[in-house]
């Protein structure tokens, strides 16, 4: 499976490839876990990325919000890459 990309900090390198919205909600499917980011560009229609578990924690690690707190309406830089 290929997993998207997801920061919860500004990517350093090749800018023009990543995409940037608030997070509306995350889920768990699969052995996975899926966010889904409203896009900041408008008319665009909310994205669901697919990354493992251990990315995600990652991303709520690098979040400025306290343990157990929801990540919803934290922005986030993405790129989707999933099928």
């Amino acid at each position: 499976m290929a997993h998207d990309r997801l920061h919860a900090r500004k990517p350093t390198h090749d800018l023009d490839r990543w995409s940037t919205g608030v997070v509306a909600g995350t889920t768990q499917r699969d052995g996975h876990c899926v966010v889904t980011v409203e896009p900041d560009e408008s008319g665009d229609r909310t994205v669901e990325l697919v990354v493992t578990l251990a990315v995600r924690d990652l991303f709520r690690g690098r979040l400025d919000i306290d343990d157990g707190e929801s990540a919803v309406g934290e922005q986030v830089w993405y790129r989707k890459r999933g099928g």
